[in-house]
């Protein structure tokens, strides 16, 4: 189920798996799920297989319903504190009651319904506030003001309270749109360019096509997004991420584990409207080959198998399009699009296959660095957006692909290397098991502890793959897998961790269980989905967990996720911290320790000297005052002074930036030559150069007429100020005894 009021970081795949296979449901008829059966059995193995075996009781009930209503109202738009008070009266006694009686449904339906009928009346009232202002838009002349967020604000107190906030939160957005097309139209008029939003909807009948589209979300949902709302609230009262997946977000869960979907290859962007807009095209993919689809065409309806059975998409959540869309490797799927150009209606019939996603698998870069008077050195980069794996087949191992760059950069004689996991949200828990000894050589790399105290110490066998020198760089989303392989680098002293202050905080372990397993035998296992139960905790070699604390840099460098609120710390019914014993066998080497002091003092200086470096501290400070302060204007002349003084801000670091940029490249065209190293240049004679083009290979992306106005200054050789800081730090160390 989709709100768009949904905090962005759910879409954080902090997941460790453990190493365990997926046994898929085995369909023993065409039935609809049982989702009692399934609600039932969800309860009893989240309850004896969680890591806390806690049992349910009218405590946690509370605590069910209380999730279940943040879940479907994060932003305290829906329900009153009245409201809650009288669902507390009438289920916090027998929420987890329902389940175990086999009364899933039930249940899901009556809290959905609550949830709807308040959700369309807000609705309903936001429509008729837009057809108000379709006549007239407000002046916006008052002193009043709105909070950016409400996730953790009161709720209003009763309905009055609430209308107001809605009349406040519609006003926004109005104000919002008005003051983005004053200054598209402005930027357009300096630039001596036509304004790309001249034949936009008027502000308020745009703004209603966005209402109607969430609208349409609201009634949309089937049983199994009311099934799956119900039981995730129960799951993430033990831990924010033991969860259930119905059978549509189960295959959702592994495309994005292995790197790879079945579909036909297109991004996909919801169009005010209510069409589904083609924003890329994956280069190689089923729609590439096929040639039919192109970029800004709008897709209205969608044959899932050809079959003649159209479904109308208009305003149909992008999830349940790309569902829809979605499908066996294979077989085709007709698509009613209206083409960008002329707006004339055509079929498509595509072939669906597999899309790898490339940008989602390991890379590499190799730098040479050749500055007069300075012993010349060459140092790779290694990104690892994920700790990617192939759950059904295990043809797509992440360990496997680096292994094979890592290998061809030793060939290429580096000595240095910077491992790039900023953004990585995790992924197998045995590949990052793996990956760790390719630096440390054999010994543990992990300790796990399960809910009966039973710690296993995780090791790894073989001998070193790479053996210069190491910068880790993580950042506040760099979550779960990634801080094991952080942690690990640290605690050999193989490696200095640099970044935002500290990691993300996920130091749990789940494991993934089809429901299918569990059901009575003659139950239908059509779509049953499965449990994703967090079973152990993980720490590091040196006893510490990385829960809550995440893991903490050597040398904190200005990124700009240090002003986000994230992290495990900032989620509810989050798991404490704790200790354990340092595993035996492993010695940590003392040299990074020693030198520290001298990496930390170097790198200041040229973070002081770095005036990217220093923008980036200006932009967490305002930021986290933003956020602090939690309060947006609603008087039109305050927001466009603050736009205006922003937008000075702005121009003038680009103009210093368009002068020091082109220098920059000019120094680095002599002293700096960069080679780019793919999976697929693997076996090439001579490594390509690497260009900004890379980046966005994979896919034909649409333009932005909005961004095609804006001076587009691009950061000198394919790097960032933060990777180039990190090979200064390499750098550093290859000098150091």
């Amino acid at each position: 189920m989709n709100n768009p009021f949904k905090s962005w970081t759910r879409r954080l795949g902090s997941v460790a798996l453990a190493a365990a296979s997926l046994v898929p449901c085995t369909t023993v008829s065409q039935a609809a799920p049982d989702y009692d059966q399934i609600g039932k059995q969800f309860s009893l193995v989240l309850q004896n297989a969680h890591f806390s075996r806690a049992r349910f009781s009218l405590s946690m009930y509370e605590q069910f319903l209380d999730c279940y209503l943040q879940s479907v109202d994060p932003q305290h738009l829906y329900f009153t504190q009245a409201d809650v008070n009288a669902l507390r009266k009438k289920y916090a006694g027998s929420f987890g009651d329902y389940l175990l009686a086999g009364e899933t449904r039930t249940l899901a339906t009556e809290l959905y319904t609550e949830y709807s009928v308040r959700a369309l009346r807000h609705i309903a009232q936001a429509e008729k506030m837009l057809k108000e202002y379709t006549k007239q838009l407000p002046a916006f002349d008052s002193d009043r003001s709105t909070p950016r967020s409400r996730r953790k604000l009161p709720r209003a107190a009763d309905d009055a309270e609430l209308n107001q906030t809605w009349r406040d939160m519609i006003d926004d957005m109005v104000l919002t749109e008005i003051i983005r097309r004053e200054n598209v139209a402005r930027l357009a008029r300096e630039k001596g360019k036509p304004d790309p939003n001249a034949d936009e909807l008027p502000v308020a009948e745009k703004l209603q096509a966005r209402i109607k589209r969430l609208r349409n979300e609201v009634q949309e949902a089937d049983t199994e997004d009311m099934v799956s709302t119900l039981l995730n609230s129960v799951a993430r009262t033990y831990d924010p991420h033991s969860d259930y997946m119905g059978a549509r977000e189960e295959q959702r869960f592994k495309d994005q584990i292995k790197a790879s979907i079945v579909g036909i290859g297109a991004q996909l962007r919801e169009d005010d409207d209510g069409s589904t807009r083609i924003e890329g095209i994956v280069k190689g993919g089923p729609a590439a080959k096929n040639g039919q689809l192109k970029l800004g065409d709008r897709i209205v309806a969608v044959d899932s198998t050809n079959s003649g059975s159209w479904t109308d998409i208009m305003y149909l959540s992008i999830d349940k399009v790309v569902d829809l869309i979605r499908g066996q490797k294979g077989v085709s799927v007709k698509l009613r699009v209206l083409e960008a150009e002329s707006g004339e209606q055509k079929e498509v019939v595509i072939v669906r296959d597999e899309v790898p996603m490339s940008e989602s698998l390991a890379s590499a870069k190799i730098v040479d660095i050749h500055k007069p008077g300075e012993e010349p050195y060459r140092v790779g980069i290694l990104t690892l957006p994920s700790f990617y794996i192939d759950l059904d087949s295990g043809d797509v191992r992440c360990a496997a692909d680096v292994k094979k760059l890592l290998r061809r950069m030793t060939k290429e004689g580096v000595k240095g290397l910077v491992v790039d996991l900023r953004f990585n949200g995790g992924g197998s828990l045995d590949e990052v098991r793996k990956m760790v000894g390719f630096f440390t050589g054999a010994g543990p790399v992990v300790q796990v502890r399960d809910s009966r105290g039973h710690i296993e110490r995780l090791t790894v066998s073989g001998r070193r793959l790479f053996n210069g020198e190491v910068v880790v760089i993580t950042n506040k989303l760099s979550a779960s897998a990634s801080e094991i392989f952080a942690g690990a680098m640290a605690d050999y002293g193989r490696a200095v961790v640099v970044g935002d202050e500290s990691t993300y905080g996920k130091g749990t372990v789940q494991i993934p269980r089809s429901l299918a397993d569990y059901l009575p035998y003659f139950t239908s296992r059509e779509g049953c989905g499965m449990i994703k139960v967090t079973v152990q905790k993980f720490y590091r070699i040196n006893g510490a967990s990385t829960q809550l604390r995440g893991v903490e840099s050597d040398i904190v460098l200005p990124m700009s996720t240090a002003a986000l609120q994230i992290g495990e710390g900032e989620q509810d019914y989050a798991m404490p911290y704790d200790e354990m014993a340092p595993a035996g066998h492993y010695v940590k080497n003392p040299r990074i320790g020693r030198i520290l002091p001298e990496l930390r003092r170097r790198s200041a200086a040229r973070v002081a000297a770095d005036k990217d470096l220093q923008y980036s501290k200006w932009f967490i400070d305002y930021r986290r005052k933003i956020i602090e302060e939690n309060k947006d204007s609603l008087n039109k002349a305050t927001r466009m002074a603050e736009d205006a003084r922003l937008r000075d801000i702005q121009r003038a670091n680009d103009d210093e930036r368009k002068v020091r940029y082109g220098k920059m490249a000019e120094e680095d065209a002599r002293n700096l030559t960069v080679y780019r190293l793919t999976l697929k240049d693997l076996d090439a004679s001579t490594l390509p150069i690497a260009t900004d083009e890379d980046e966005q290979k994979f896919m034909e992306e649409a333009e932005d007429p909005e961004e095609q106005l804006e001076d587009k200054i691009k950061y000198p050789s394919t790097l960032d100020p933060i990777l180039r800081e990190a090979l200064y730090i390499v750098r550093d160390m290859m000098s150091m005894p």
